[in-house]
């Protein structure tokens, strides 16, 4: 944090995977708007650059939290890193997501994708959870539309035995929309507001391959669009100010959207929520009553 910067009026938000991409399109139009804004970023001379990049935007302070999202004991690592780094956390972002072209676990022998895409929202919500209830704070789930492809095995999702590039992708986006409700029940009458959004097609580094493949998507990609035009509806969600008694919701765009049914299931929901308080190691956090949209 640079000492010169000046705080921001309007709070401080968090963003993960905010160094490149939707991200840092979502932590500059967040300066931009006065945010003191925490990019979290697993690479600290990435994280450097993009802070780098954001000065001049605004008034706001910008700061680098170095954090790995792959696995339990470093996403543990992040959240102790921003409660240092944080007073307060009055927007927190999960945007950070990897798309993987080929089956590979981690430590805790979780696929990555499930791991860093599913379990570490889950894990810092709940671990940041005092500030984001002293903070009155808004959450918000960057989703894919792709979760209407996701089947999310209990079984076999987590370690990545029924891998497919794609699929898994949308498992992992399916197993945040289901969990959605459930923080929003969690929170209700606790200040806290929970909400997933879609930004649409967006031109970014997300699922790039290499070889012959990885050039025909880079060239589709040409097509779509910006990360300032996908950043656009989540800054929204984080910002306006009618969206303070929205929670428990899901947005296409800028549109509030019915869930498809394959994410609309509690007792899925809910047989996941207890999935990932024994895959975290966490024993104090019982399914809550989702909140009805």
């Amino acid at each position: 944090m640079d000492e010169g910067d000046r705080p921001g009026t309007a709070g401080t938000a968090v963003v993960t995977g905010g160094n490149r991409g939707i991200g840092h399109a979502v932590a500059a139009a967040l300066v931009r708007r006065g945010c003191d804004v925490v990019l979290v970023a697993r690479d600290r001379a990435r994280g450097e650059a993009a802070r780098a990049s954001l000065a001049g935007l605004g008034g706001a302070r910008v700061q680098v939290v170095t954090g790995d999202l792959s696995c339990v004991r470093t996403t543990r690592e992040t959240a102790e890193a921003l409660r240092q780094a944080c007073p307060r956390i009055d927007v927190l972002v999960h945007n950070a997501g990897l798309w993987p072209s080929r089956r590979a676990l981690n430590e805790d022998g979780l696929e990555q994708a499930f791991a860093t895409n599913h379990l570490a929202p889950f894990l810092l919500n709940l671990e940041l959870e005092p500030l984001l209830i002293a903070s009155r704070a808004r959450v918000v789930q960057v989703s894919a539309g792709l979760y209407v492809k996701g089947r999310a095995d209990p079984e076999r999702t987590p370690t990545g035995m029924d891998f497919h590039p794609m699929r898994t992708y949308a498992d992992t986006k399916l197993c945040n929309l289901l969990l959605v409700p459930l923080f929003a029940g969690r929170w209700k009458d606790r200040g806290v507001t929970v909400n997933a959004v879609h930004p649409g097609v967006i031109r970014t580094g997300l699922g790039d391959r290499r070889g012959l493949a990885g050039h025909a998507l880079r060239v589709v990609k040409l097509l779509w669009k910006s990360p300032e035009a996908g950043a656009r509806p989540v800054v929204r969600l984080a910002l306006l100010p009618e969206a303070a008694g929205w929670t428990g919701r899901y947005f296409h765009l800028e549109d509030e959207t019915p869930l498809a049914s394959v994410a609309a299931d509690t007792a899925r929901a809910e047989a996941l929520w207890a999935q990932a308080l024994d895959l975290t190691g966490i024993a104090a956090a019982p399914s809550p009553s989702p909140e009805p949209r």
